[in-house]
């Protein structure tokens, strides 16, 4: 809680932690640390934090050990605790995570932290602005390779034969807050080399990528490609960045069971495995991977160097890291195109945050967030999407030169420390003449978005109105009635419209370089110009702010479900730009999951479809990966789907999709044989999907026993759930929404953050009726009602209310 953690930062100083863990057993793992620091008030009480432990001891005697609190009473200027435990491995990514591999049977154990999870790995003081250096020694099997956040210093066989277990012992690590300590163990294989980096010991850092060693083709496959996105983002980094890199190797790993996209552990950043993708990956997928790659390296300055004292200020981490990942992965990575996939997948997904109940500005108060559950939920697409977007708009109205200055003021004045909001701002104040803290105001502390309208005098000359309360720096471009480009104008846009004389006459689109984040409204004349030529339009960024606003108007049903799809039926096909295609395609897919009817969504789905198989086979080796996936995912043509699983060369997730595909429209005999070709990860959690979709009543009362049995891990409960509510399944699953609330509840009520955050995203999301969506309202809110649902789940069904009422 947050008054706790505000006493325990006071009295804490020159914290020091050396731990051992023993990863030998399969049935527990053992921790043994010793834990120093100076108390600024001698006679003071405070409590480490260990959850979780079978036995603790304190300096040889049984501790005071109650709730996850070990008691440090009676506190000396300086002290030293040292604890021994036994600990249990988990599965659902909340903690020391083991995951078998059911490729080889190989076992591997990461300590997935985060938040604070610390405590169910290691004892510590579990808050940010509390922070220790680490001392880490591992003992684990002899065939393994560990990585921590220290560099590797020895590694020393144990007595005996060659079977016996290696320990493995890391140098010290600078101070960095405890929740982002980690270890990963197993069978990895590797990709090593020196970065070359002037003023590291003997000019170069060790780095290395690694993976599963079931997943050694494909590490090797695209090995060339992530150690240039890794040596650019470096070198970039590094030139651009004031204070040195802080650590003394930079490891990267696809780890299994790892419940975010990514984290910034330093040192040893680690990856959902599904980044390595078995088969070709697509646009998107490259794209997110190579931005992925730049915003966990931001961290390593902004997050791990310089941390926020508490989570109202996670934005100071996440957004930043946002944005530079989508610009570093382009001005260093050679990603060019990183803002066109940020407008028609990154963006939407903060506008649609922004509208629900649950919005909050991008810098919170502090007494909203009064515990690390209601943190955890913030971690949200207000805090990442709309944080990178408001960023971006401050960079555009400062100018790279002092946004940057700004930076380095910030890390700087607080390495190795922590800072808020305020100490940002004086730094970004200290670099530039603009008055950053009415701006902050403005953007940073209000919730909700402006709307960009256009509208036209009796002269045919277009004004720029503001609907909304911030300032805008923007781009607005003029098109002739054929979408040729005329010309286009830097914009500053306040309470006061401006009218745009030159372009008096022409189809006008505001924000043409997607520059901020408002939705845009054209008046008439210009969105009857937009939708006739979209797909003339010359720049792809521009083309994907038009398909967002197309998509936008549909989601607040100005237009319908038809017209979107119409529209892409006409201006999709033509296009030739593969993030824009992909992108478009998911946008289709989402809205007429939530926004169709049952009786007209398999029409849509054979347009859809229809255009992602013109996609596949005009030829274009950029746009068939990402068309192939949804062609076979949404296609009716039985024969075609099966034609396409008797050949050798089709990718591997194509293959999944057309396997689900079929489950789904009641031919589940391939999943057997998939499964046997494919013993991944990526392919059981495949199969548990297929099988979640077949449509018949026993298949889905056995899934529905296995998704709400509370014996899957995270990721097993997210496949099932993405299989079960099929597309055009709303009869055969109407009796389990009811279940879906009162089970899910009963699951979530046992289960920690990760499982409730699971059981928020396996929401029944398919087309229904409108009656049925209001019954399926009327219960979800009739459950929040009774205050019993955790806060993490409350938030996702919050959210899926304020959805619905935007669909009803």
């Amino acid at each position: 809680m947050l008054p706790e953690a505000r006493e325990r930062a006071v009295l804490l100083t020159d914290v020091h932690t050396e731990v051992h863990l023993d990863l030998t057993s399969t049935d527990a793992f053992t921790v043994e640390a010793r834990i120093t620091f100076d108390c600024t008030q001698p006679g003071a009480s405070t409590f480490l934090e260990l959850t979780g432990a079978s036995d603790v001891t304190l300096d040889g005697e049984p501790a005071a050990y109650v709730d996850g609190r070990i008691a440090l009473p009676d506190l000396a200027a300086h002290n030293e605790v040292r604890v021994t435990a036994r600990m249990p491995y988990v599965t659902d990514g909340d903690g020391m995570t083991v995951t078998i591999d059911p490729a080889d049977g190989e076992r591997y154990v990461c300590a997935h932290t985060s938040m604070d999870i610390t405590q169910k790995v290691i004892p510590c003081f579990d808050q940010p602005d509390v922070k220790s250096t680490f001392a880490v020694t591992v003992t684990a099997p002899a065939h393994w390779t560990v990585l921590a956040n220290g560099p590797l210093e020895q590694r020393t066989p144990g007595e005996g034969d060659d079977t016996a277990p290696h320990t493995w012992t890391f140098g010290t690590t600078p101070p960095f807050s405890s929740y982002l300590f980690t270890l990963v163990g197993g069978p990895w294989v590797s990709v090593t080399w020196d970065e070359p980096y002037a003023p590291a010991p003997g000019g170069t850092l060790p780095f290395g990528w690694h993976a599963r060693a079931s997943q050694e083709r494909e590490l090797r496959r695209d090995a060339d490609e992530l150690r240039r996105i890794t040596s650019t983002c470096f070198q970039h980094y590094t030139s651009v960045f004031e204070p040195e890199y802080p650590y003394a190797d930079y490891q990267q790993v696809f780890a299994p069971g790892l419940n975010w996209g990514a984290m910034e552990f330093p040192g040893c950043v680690v990856y959902r495995d599904e980044g390595l993708t078995q088969g070709t990956p697509t646009e998107l997928q490259r794209q997110w991977l190579a931005s992925t790659i730049a915003h966990e390296m931001a961290h390593m300055w902004f997050g791990d160097l310089v941390t926020m004292k508490w989570w109202e200020d996670s934005w100071l981490n996440e957004s930043f890291a946002d944005f530079m990942g989508y610009d570093v992965a382009g001005v260093a990575a050679g990603y060019t195109d990183a803002w066109t996939s940020a407008a028609i997948t990154r963006k939407p997904t903060g506008y649609r945050a922004d509208r629900r109940r649950s919005t909050h500005p991008i810098a919170e108060d502090t007494d909203k967030v009064v515990d690390v559950d209601t943190a955890f939920a913030n971690f949200d697409m207000i805090t990442y999407a709309k944080g990178n977007a408001a960023l971006k708009q401050l960079g555009h109205w400062l100018g790279q030169e002092d946004f940057l200055a700004g930076v380095n003021t910030h890390l700087n004045a607080h390495a190795f420390g922590n800072a808020d909001l305020a100490a940002f701002l004086d730094s970004l104040d200290s670099a530039t003449e603009h008055d950053v803290r009415a701006w902050a105001a403005a953007w940073l502390r209000t919730t909700g978005f402006d709307t960009l309208v256009v509208t036209r005098d009796d002269a045919g000359v277009p004004v720029l109105h503001r609907e909304g309360s911030r300032p805008h720096r923007l781009t607005v471009s003029a098109y002739d009635d054929a979408m040729q480009l005329v010309g286009s104008r830097d914009v500053h846009l306040g309470e006061e419209p401006v009218r745009l004389e030159e372009f008096a006459g022409l189809v006008v689109v505001p924000n043409s370089g997607d520059e901020t984040f408002a939705v845009i409204r054209p008046d008439e004349q210009s969105w009857a110009a937009i939708t006739a030529g979209l797909s003339s339009v010359e720049s792809h960024l521009t083309r994907a702010v038009l398909w967002w606003t197309a998509v936008d108007l549909a989601e607040s049903q100005v237009i319908s479900v038809g017209d979107l799809v119409a529209l892409a039926d006409r201006h999709l096909r033509p296009e030739s730009h593969p993030l824009v295609v992909e992108g478009v395609l998911r946008a289709l897919q989402l809205v007429t999951r939530g926004h169709d009817e049952p009786g007209e969504v398999a029409a849509h789905l054979a347009v859809v479809a229809d255009i992602a198989r013109g996609a596949v086979e005009g030829g274009d080796p950029l746009l068939a990966p990402g068309a192939s996936r949804v062609l076979a995912r949404l296609s009716a043509d039985r024969t075609f789907l099966v034609q396409w699983l008797e050949r050798d060369d089709v990718d591997p997730s194509v293959r999944w999709a057309a396997v689900h595909r079929l489950a789904e429209l009641g031919d589940p005999s391939h999943i057997d044989a998939e499964a046997e070709r494919d013993q991944s990860v990526a392919g059981h959690h495949a199969a548990l999907s297929a099988r979640a979709a077949v449509p018949t009543a026993e298949a889905k009362a056995e899934m529905w026993q296995r998704l709400m049995g509370g014996d899957l891990s995270t990721h097993e409960l997210d496949a099932v759930g993405a299989g079960f509510w099929g597309w055009e399944q709303a009869d055969l699953v109407e009796p389990y929404l009811t279940r879906y609330v009162t089970d899910g509840l009963a699951l979530a009520l046992r289960s920690g953050q990760a499982m409730a955050d699971s059981i928020g995203d396996a929401f029944p999301r398919l087309p229904l009726t409108r009656a049925v969506r209001r019954q399926l309202r009327a219960t979800v809110a009739e459950a929040l009602a009774t205050g019993d649902v955790p806060t993490v789940l409350a938030r996702a069904w919050n959210d899926a209310l304020d959805d619905l009422d935007r669909t009803l």
